[in-house]
């Protein structure tokens, strides 16, 4: 029987419990958020007149916690309409209707009485076959089951999302020895299809998984961080973006989670693990002082950081060890991070960094040693496997390298050797494995990752890949590259290309790499993907070398420079090929119009997409103007109060509107609604727009041809922008540089001084306005002024 999820049940709606709720409500699910009964009445209750028996009080623990979730920043919900899917209600009144609910999800308070009773009463409800899941972060999953009936144990298992569960992509799933070998196997495939997670087989141990090793490594840091002479800025400056992990590192992190959150863990890892490096969990008797003081981060005004506003400027004062007082740091400079600014890939600073005769150095060598010797002597008491606890890691913790992955990285034989020899001891299998001449924990064979397997000692497949294409893994299909772009064969003759500039800009190689590739599918491939590897799709075109041209007032190559962009765009549009652009994460200026131009758009749902130029003192020159004027003809109908439409265009772009997902990218008019489309699992991207290629080549793809009418609104909407944007300027909303800038954007939006309205022009019509008013903009003071200042900032690249 196929199983299929279309309604869950939340149990608890706190924090986790809204969250989840708003995430399968994301995905489409009809969702019930139940919480207990109020006992007592609220002022404001009261003064409507309002008893214990009133619906809106029975449900208020409910609809508040959901109220507060969904105006949280960043929001839980990809769309403000899909909060509609959620209904909310209480434990009392509403358990009963679980029984027509596919899988039932526990988040109430973390103990194991209050877990045991609900469930219970849920026992009495549920409908044999359909999941029962806790999302517990600790509690024994084989407690809770206890006095439970065999269906229910058999349908029963931890399933732990980390928080905010729309965007951390950590997944556990925590079997009993009585749960179904196929409910797990759902559950694996469910959670990276429908949810867009990482899902992680973890063992019934304290703290699974991430929490366990991620722990460590804070805790392990927190009882030796005194003994390097490194200050809170230079070591969140080490453990951050450095070396793959998240900017906000170690500090920054716990201030966020908050340091009660932190010791808590901790002490219950500690108390319950047994191992022999329980000790360090242990918190360090500064760390205690802060508890006492209530220095907890956030959720307290101060923790390690504490934000004050000095002469209306703010700043967040960092704590001194030894006095525990806050005060200003000197800005980090360490000599070994200018030693790695020129190279991309984590993977390739950790042997740099590690090999540092500093204090850095040693600190660095402290840190991923005694990471490894932990990790290592946790398989198999948490996971059987390693690859699971680097994508625990990863998808979790936001590491971009899990512990074992580091360690090839560093080379395993000769950093065992550097371990034994300051006296860190690995596992036995580690040294096992190498003797045997087995170098890495990891390699790959014929597209597919395969990893060390302890019990086999050999390489053994990862699971699950047969569905999934990656570029990491396709090194043997490299058809071409140059310094910015790689060209791949996807199989099934399609050819994929990606970028590999800093944030994935586009410069004169990007957009060589995107004519070259379709030059080679022209000849003989069936189409082309546009897909990027790293945390961005594309920061947008290179704004350094336009910056460059225009201080040298090198024009004419800059007009040429545009043009070619332009023509590259077109050509996306226009090829003999079908091309599918497939975007995740930031997908702004130059970025989004290669988007704009693709036949079809595969966007992840963590798309945050946006023409951006209009603050860096330009319009869009590749197209995206164009485009938009456009769309807009296209969706303008008889009788429509067209200039509106045009206002709304207009204020897209002159804004500078970003999509908060790729679901409000179709409301931006950035997404075609019926052309373009989503997909939730980032993993099954790739292989998606691959076949979404194959489906347009052999339904028969024929070249399309530029449009010549395309009808524009000219002086009609021209006067609208002309005196809306002297009215901002005399109210002193907007500069005058702003100004100019609006009055460009109108012009070429609005199709120039057309004294008609609705007549029709061409693509390329537009094209040359869109090139000269962008040029005519390089040429200002205040846009080169702004440039600067941006790249100076670090707030845009300058390469």
């Amino acid at each position: 029987m196929i199983r299929r999820i279309n309604k869950v049940a939340v149990l608890g709606s706190g924090i986790m419990g809204s969250g989840i709720a708003c995430h399968f409500a994301n995905i489409g699910a009809e969702v019930l958020l139940l919480d207990i009964v109020p006992r007592e009445l609220t002022p404001e209750e009261q003064a409507k007149g309002l008893s214990l028996s009133s619906p809106a009080v029975r449900n208020r623990i409910a609809d508040n916690n959901l109220a507060q979730a969904l105006k949280s920043k960043p929001s839980p919900i990809y769309h403000p309409s899909f909060a509609r899917r959620v209904r909310t209600g209480n434990f009392d009144d509403h358990l009963p209707q679980i029984k027509d609910y596919d899988w039932v999800i526990e988040v109430v308070v973390e103990r194991l009485d209050i877990k045991q009773q609900l469930f219970e009463k849920v026992e009495k409800y549920r409908r044999p076959g359909t999941l029962i899941t806790s999302n517990t972060s600790g509690i024994s999953i084989k407690a809770m089951a206890e006095g439970r009936s065999d269906d229910f144990r058999r349908h029963f298992c931890g399933t732990h999302f980390f928080n905010p569960p729309r965007y951390l992509q950590l997944f556990e799933i925590i079997p009993t020895d009585e749960t179904l070998p196929e409910v797990i196997d759902f559950l694996q495939d469910y959670a990276g299809r429908y949810l867009g997670k990482t899902a992680v087989l973890a063992k019934n141990t304290p703290a699974f998984i991430a929490n366990r090793i991620g722990t460590f490594a804070i805790m392990n840091l927190f009882n030796h961080v005194q003994e390097f002479g490194l200050s809170i800025p230079e070591i969140d400056k080490l453990t951050g973006q450095l070396i793959g992990r998240p900017k906000s590192a170690t500090f920054r992190t716990v201030d966020i989670v908050g340091l009660d959150t932190l010791i808590h863990v901790a002490n219950n890892i500690r108390q319950q693990s047994g191992d022999e490096a329980a000790r360090a969990f242990e918190s360090p008797a500064w760390l205690l002082k802060m508890l006492e003081n209530k220095w907890l981060g956030d959720k307290t005004g101060q923790g390690f950081f504490k934000k004050v506003t000095e002469n209306d400027e703010k700043k967040f004062l960092p704590l001194d060890f030894s006095s525990l007082e806050y005060m200003e740091a000197p800005k980090a400079r360490l000599s070994v991070i200018d030693q790695t600014k020129n190279i991309a890939e984590a993977a390739d600073r950790l042997p740099v960094l590690l090999a540092d005769k500093g204090k850095a150095g040693a600190f660095f060598r402290f840190n991923f040693y005694s990471l490894f010797a932990y990790a290592s002597h946790r398989i198999p008491e948490i996971a059987d496997e390693v690859y699971r606890v680097d994508d625990a890691m990863r998808a979790g913790f936001g590491w971009s390298l899990g512990p074992f992955e580091s360690w090839d990285a560093l080379g395993v034989e000769k950093t065992l050797q550097a371990m034994e020899a300051e006296g860190y001891a690995a596992a036995p299998w580690v040294r096992a494995m190498v003797d045997k001449g087995i170098g890495s924990f990891y390699t790959v064979k014929n597209g597919r990752r395969w990893y060390y397997d302890i019990q086999k000692d050999d390489y053994a497949e990862i699971p699950g890949q047969d569905k999934l294409l990656s570029l990491k893994n396709l090194g043997h299909n490299l058809l071409w590259k140059n310094n910015d772009t790689s060209i791949y064969h996807l199989g099934n003759d399609v050819l994929g290309v990606a970028f590999h500039t800093k944030m994935n800009t586009i410069g004169q190689g990007v957009l060589e790499g995107l004519n070259k590739a379709l030059d080679m599918a022209e000849r003989e491939f069936a189409g082309v993907v546009i897909y990027n590897e790293g945390e961005h799709f594309s920061a947008g075109a290179n704004v350094g070398m336009i910056y460059m041209y225009a201080v040298e007032q090198d024009f004419d190559e800059l007009d040429l420079a545009v043009q070619w962009f332009q023509k590259t765009t077109m050509r996306l549009r226009y090829s003999s090929v079908p091309v599918v652009a497939a975007p995740h994460g930031m997908v702004l200026g130059g970025g989004c119009e290669v988007c704009m131009h693709s036949d079809k758009v595969i966007a992840h749902a963590e798309t945050y997409m946006g023409l951006v130029e209009f603050g860096v003192g330009l319009i869009p020159g590749g197209g995206g103007v164009k485009e938009f004027a456009l769309r807009l003809s296209d969706e303008l109908k008889e009788g429509d109060p067209r200039i509106n439409a045009f206002q709304q265009r207009f204020l897209t772009i002159g804004q500078a509107k970003v999509s908060t997902s790729a679901y409000e990218a179709f409301d931006l008019g950035y997404l075609r609604k019926g052309q373009d489309e989503v997909i939730i699992s980032r993993a099954h991207q790739l292989a998606y727009a691959r076949q979404m290629v194959l489906q347009m080549a052999e339904k028969g793809y024929t070249k399309a041809q530029p449009r010549t009418d395309i009808k524009v609104l000219g002086r009609e909407a021209l006067g609208m922008v002309y005196v809306g944007a002297d009215a901002f300027t005399t109210g002193k909303y907007m500069s005058e540089h702003d100004k100019l800038i609006a009055e460009k954007l109108g012009w070429v939006l609005a199709g120039g001084e057309i004294s008609q309205a609705l007549s029709e022009v061409s693509e390329q019509y537009l094209l040359n306005l869109e090139r000269k008013a962008f040029v005519e903009l390089c040429m200002q003071r205040k846009t080169l002024e702004r440039m600067q200042s941006l790249i100076t900032s670090g707030k845009i690249l300058r390469n």
